[in-house]
C-alpha cells in the first residue's frame, strides 16, 4: 500500500489495529473547498485525494466474505464482474461456528485479500441483528442475538485491521428490512435500541476499535442514520470513544450539512461536488458550523494515514491456503439437525445417489452488492471422488426454477433405489434471498419437497442437505433420515459438506438463529416487513429466541441448537461474582466438539420486563473420547445490565438472578441462584407494559406501545401529493398527473416481471423503491435537476420539464466550475487526469 503518509515512530511496535495516526496533515492545513470535497467520493469506490498535502486515494471495496473489487465499469448491485477473489462462507455460517477464533482468522485472510489488490477499506462485517427470519439480508449478517453478533464481528475486526486494513462493521442502526430501506423509519424505543440493536456495535467498538463504521439506509426515530445526532455522535463517539470515521451507506445521505453536523464523515458514492457545494454554502450563510467539517475532515484523513501507513507483506499467492481455510470454516460452521439411527458419518466406501440440481449448481452465497467472483467453485458432484464414497447415480430432480417435473423427480427415485443412501441438496433459489428483496416465506419450492417425497418412498435412508442464508421450514422432515443445515458454503462449501457427512469434520456447529416450525410463529410477522413510511418494533426486546422461550412457543430448532458425532453430560455448576464453572464430559463414542452455553434468567419481583433468557456466555471446547472438561464462563459488565431509560444509563437491579447452563437455548440442564447487589433497587412493574412482562408480544395494542415509547406514534402514511426528494418512486402512482401516471405503469411493468423472475432484478428493485434523492445522489445530475422531476411528479409538467432543460444544462456548468476549482487548490491539475468508473444507481 502507499506509505505516502507514513506512521509515527511510536507506532512502530504496535498491532495494526491500535496505531494511532501521525498529526499533519489536519482540517487545519485544508482549505474550505478542499475539506468540503474531501468528505464526499471521487467516484464509486475511492475518495478525493489532496496531491499538494500528501493525502492519497484510497479505495473502498465490498467483502463481508471476499474482496468484491470493481476496476472498471463500477456499480453496487453485484451485477457487473470483479476481480477474482476467495468466496468466504458468508457472515451467518460462520456464525454458526461460534468460534471467534475462526472469525479473526478469516478476517485476517480477508486483510491480505485486500491488501493484494490494493484495497484499503472493506465494507465489512455486516452485525445487524435479525430481527424477522425473513430478512433479505440476513445471510450478511451474524445472528438474532447482539451478544454473539458482537464478539464474532470484534473478531473479524482485529483480523482484517491486523493486515491494515480497515475493517467497517455496518449497518448502523435498526436495518432489519430491505423494503424501501432507504425511506423506511425503524420506530423503535429506547431501551431496545441500546439493549438489542446497538450492543453489538458497542462491543466491536470498545473491543476492536474499528477504523471505520458504516450507517444504515433507514431513518431511526424520524431520522435518517447518517445524520442522526444521537446515534453518531452521543452514543458512538462520546459513550464508545469510537475515533475512526462514518461512511454512508451507498446513496444513503440525504442533507450533506446535516449529516456533517450530526456526526457523518464520507458520503459515498461520489455525488458530484453539489455536496460539497451545500456544505460551502451552509458554513458561509451560518447553518453550519466549521468546526464540525474540521473534525469530520480530521477523522477522514485519520482513516487515510492508517491504512496508509506502512506497506503490509501478504503471502506470494495466498490463494490455495484461503481456500483451505474457507474448506475449514465451511465443514465447522455447518449444523447437524437431525441423525437418525446415527446414519452419519457415512461409512467409508457408501453407494451413493447424489440427488438434487444443487449438487451440480450450488448456492454458495446470497445475491447483491457483496457477491464475489470466487478463484474457484467446488460442488458435491465434483468433490464425492475425493470423499471417499462411491457414486452410483447422480439425478438433479428439479429444475432450478422451481417448475415440476415429473420425469425429474421420477428419475431421482429411480436413482435413489440403487444406493446405499441418498443425500439429497436442497435449498433456496437465488430469487429467494437477495439484498434489496426480503424472503416472501421460510418454505422450500414445492418441486423439491416432491422429490424428497419421492426419495423417501423407495425406503432408502435420506440424508438432506440444506443450502440458505437462513431458515427453513421443516414439515417434510419425517422423511429425512439425516439433516444437515449448511447454510451459505462459499466456494469450498462443497468439499466441507463431503468432510462432515464423512466425520472427516466433526459437525460443530451451533444455530446462531432459530428456526421456527412456521414463519408465522415470529411476533413480527403480520408487520414483516412494514409496507408503509414507518417499521414499528411492537415486540420490544422479545425478538426471536427471546420470544420464543418467553412466549412459549416451541421452535423447530432452538436458537444455539447442533448436533455432533458424540454426546456430552453437563454437571457441577458453580457460580459466584466472577463467572460460573461447570464441568462437560464427553459420554459418546468419539472425539467431538461442544459449545455450552450461558443464560441468565432475573427471578423475583422486577420494576424491569425482561426476556425468559438471554444468552451472556458460551465456550467452544473440543473434548476427547471419554474426557471430562472444566468451564469457566466469566461474567463481565453485560452480564446483568440493563438501559435505565429514567436516568439514561446503564444500571443492574438488585435482586436475584437465576444462572442457566446448557448445550442450547431450549436444554439448560444446570441452575443457580446469585444474588447481585446491584447499582438500583428492585421495584414494581409497569402496569402499562403488562404485555411486555408476560412475554407474549404477538398482539401489542397502541396504548402499550405508546407507553413503551414515551411518546405518540408517528403518522405510518406517506401523504402524497406533494411529491418530495424523500418520497419513495413506487408512490409515482399516486401522482395527479394522468402523464406521468402513464408513464410510471412502465416501470410498474417492469417491477411485476422482476418479481416473477428467477433471478432477482436487483437494479428494477432499487430504481423502484428509491427515494427521489437518488438522482443527485447516485447519477451525474445535479439538486435542480431532481427539483424539476418533482415538479412534474406534482403535476406541474411542462413546467417542470422546462425548470429540468434548463437544470441539466446549468448542472453540467456548475459541476465543472467547482471541479476546477477544487483541482486547482488542491494540486490535482498536475497530475493526470483519469476517467473516474461509470456509476450504476444503487447502494453497497
Amino acid at each position: 500500500m502507499t506509505a505516502s503518509m507514513s506512521a509515527t515512530a511510536t507506532d512502530a511496535g504496535r498491532p495494526a489495529y491500535a496505531r494511532k495516526a501521525p498529526m499533519p496533515p489536519t482540517a487545519a492545513d485544508l482549505r474550505l473547498i478542499e475539506k468540503a470535497a474531501l468528505v464526499s467520493g471521487a467516484n464509486v469506490w475511492q475518495t478525493r485525494p489532496i496531491p499538494r498535502l500528501g493525502v492519497p486515494q484510497i479505495w473502498l471495496s465490498d467483502g463481508p466474505h471476499g474482496i468484491r473489487k470493481q476496476p472498471g465499469d463500477a456499480d453496487h448491485l453485484g451485477l457487473g464482474g470483479s476481480e477474482p477473489a476467495v468466496c468466504f462462507p458468508p457472515a451467518a455460517t460462520i456464525a454458526n461456528s461460534w468460534d471467534e477464533d475462526l472469525a479473526a482468522e478469516i478476517g485476517v485472510a480477508l486483510g491480505q485479500e485486500a491488501t493484494a489488490r490494493g484495497v484499503h477499506v472493506l465494507l465489512g462485517p455486516g452485525l445487524n441483528i435479525k430481527r424477522n427470519p425473513r430478512g433479505g439480508r440476513n445471510f450478511e449478517y451474524l445472528s438474532e442475538d447482539p451478544e454473539l453478533a458482537g464478539r464474532l464481528a470484534a473478531a473479524y475486526v482485529r483480523g482484517i485491521q491486523s493486515q491494515g486494513v480497515a475493517a467497517t462493521p455496518k449497518h448502523f442502526a435498526a436495518n432489519n428490512q430491505e423494503l424501501r430501506r432507504l425511506v423506511s423509519d425503524s420506530v423503535i424505543d429506547e431501551r431496545t435500541l441500546r439493549e438489542l440493536y446497538l450492543t453489538a456495535f458497542e462491543i466491536v467498538v470498545r473491543e476492536a476499535a474499528p477504523w471505520a463504521l458504516m450507517s444504515s439506509y433507514n431513518l431511526v426515530n424520524g431520522t435518517y442514520a447518517h445524520q442522526n445526532r444521537h446515534l453518531l455522535t452521543e452514543i458512538l463517539r462520546e459513550e464508545w470513544g469510537f475515533d475512526g470515521a462514518v461512511i454512508s451507506d451507498w446513496g444513503g445521505a440525504d442533507g450533506p450539512a446535516a449529516s456533517i453536523a450530526a456526526g457523518g464523515t464520507l458520503e459515498m458514492p461520489s455525488p458530484g461536488f453539489e455536496s460539497a457545494r451545500e456544505i460551502v454554502r451552509a458554513i458561509q450563510t451560518g447553518r453550519l458550523d466549521e468546526a464540525h467539517l474540521d473534525a469530520r475532515a480530521n477523522e477522514l484523513l485519520t482513516l487515510v494515514r492508517r491504512v496508509t501507513a506502512e506497506a503490509r507483506p501478504t503471502p506470494a499467492d495466498p490463494t490455495e491456503a484461503h481456500h483451505r481455510l474457507a474448506r475449514r470454516a465451511a465443514a465447522e460452521s455447518a449444523v447437524l439437525l437431525r441423525n437418525e439411527s446415527t446414519i452419519l458419518p457415512l461409512a467409508p466406501g457408501a453407494r451413493v445417489a447424489l440427488i438434487g440440481a444443487f449438487a451440480e449448481h450450488p448456492r454458495y452465497q446470497g445475491a447483491g452488492s457483496s457477491i464475489v467472483n470466487p478463484t474457484r467453485l467446488t460442488t458435491l458432484l465434483g468433490s464425492i471422488a475425493d470423499a471417499g464414497l462411491e457414486l452410483v447415480a447422480y439425478a438433479p430432480g428439479f429444475a432450478l426454477d422451481g417448475r415440476p417435473d415429473a420425469a425429474l423427480t421420477a428419475a431421482a427415485a429411480r436413482a435413489a433405489a440403487t444406493a446405499d443412501v441418498a443425500v439429497v441438496a436442497l435449498g433456496l433459489p437465488d430469487a429467494d434471498e437477495s439484498e434489496g428483496i426480503d424472503r416472501p416465506h421460510l418454505h422450500l419450492p414445492a418441486a423439491q419437497v416432491d422429490v424428497l417425497r419421492a426419495v423417501a418412498a423407495t425406503g432408502t435412508p435420506v440424508v438432506v442437505v440444506l443450502s440458505g442464508g437462513g431458515p427453513i421450514e421443516t414439515p417434510w422432515l419425517h422423511l429425512t433420515t439425516a439433516l444437515v443445515h449448511g447454510y451459505l458454503g462459499g466456494q469450498a462449501g462443497a468439499e466441507a459438506i463431503w468432510d462432515v457427512l464423512t466425520g472427516a469434520v466433526e459437525p460443530g456447529g451451533r444455530l446462531a438463529e432459530t428456526m421456527p416450525m412456521s414463519a408465522d410463529d415470529d411476533p413480527t410477522s403480520s408487520g414483516y416487513p412494514a409496507q408503509g413510511r414507518t417499521a414499528e418494533y411492537r415486540e420490544g426486546l422479545f425478538a426471536r429466541y427471546r420470544f420464543h422461550t418467553s412466549a412459549g412457543v416451541a421452535p423447530a430448532f432452538p436458537f444455539g441448537f447442533g448436533l455432533g458425532y458424540t454426546r456430552f453430560a453437563y454437571a457441577d455448576l458453580t457460580v459466584d461474582a466472577d463467572g460460573a464453572t461447570f464441568t462437560v464430559t464427553n459420554v459418546g463414542a468419539a472425539a467431538g466438539v461442544d459449545v455450552p452455553q450461558l443464560y441468565v434468567r432475573r427471578t423475583g419481583s422486577s420494576a424491569v420486563y425482561r426476556p425468559d433468557r438471554e444468552l451472556k456466555g458460551w465456550s467452544k471446547i473440543r473434548v476427547a473420547q471419554g474426557e471430562r472438561r472444566t468451564v469457566t464462563v466469566p461474567f463481565g459488565a453485560r452480564t446483568f445490565r440493563f438501559f435505565d431509560v429514567r436516568s439514561g444509563r446503564w444500571e443492574i437491579e438488585q435482586g436475584e438472578y437465576e444462572v442457566l447452563v446448557g448445550p442450547n437455548s431450549a436444554d439448560l440442564p444446570l441452575s443457580a441462584t446469585i444474588h447481585v447487589a446491584g447499582t438500583v433497587p428492585a421495584g414494581t412493574p409497569d402496569p402499562a407494559l403488562a404485555v411486555y412482562a408476560r412475554g407474549d408480544v404477538r398482539d401489542v395494542p397502541d396504548a402499550a406501545f405508546r407507553a413503551l415509547l414515551g411518546r405518540d406514534l408517528p403518522d405510518d402514511g406517506w401523504a402524497v401529493p406533494p411529491f418530495r426528494v424523500n418520497t419513495p418512486i413506487d408512490r409515482l402512482g399516486q401522482s395527479p398527473s394522468r402523464l406521468v401516471r402513464f408513464a410510471f405503469g412502465f416501470l410498474e411493468r417492469r417491477k411485476r416481471r422482476a418479481d416473477a423472475a428467477a433471478h432477482p432484478d436487483l437494479e428494477t428493485q432499487f430504481i423502484y423503491y428509491a427515494p427521489f434523492r437518488t438522482l443527485h445522489k447516485m447519477t451525474s445530475a445535479t439538486r435542480p435537476v431532481t427539483d424539476a422531476v418533482l415538479e412534474v411528479a406534482n403535476g406541474r409538467v411542462f413546467r417542470g420539464l422546462r425548470h429540468l432543460v434548463g437544470a441539466l444544462a446549468s448542472g453540467r456548468r456548475i459541476e465543472r466550475i467547482t471541479r476546477d476549482a477544487f483541482e486547482r487548490s488542491a494540486g490535482i491539475e498536475r497530475i493526470r487526469r483519469t476517467r473516474p468508473p461509470r456509476r450504476r444507481r444503487r447502494p453497497e
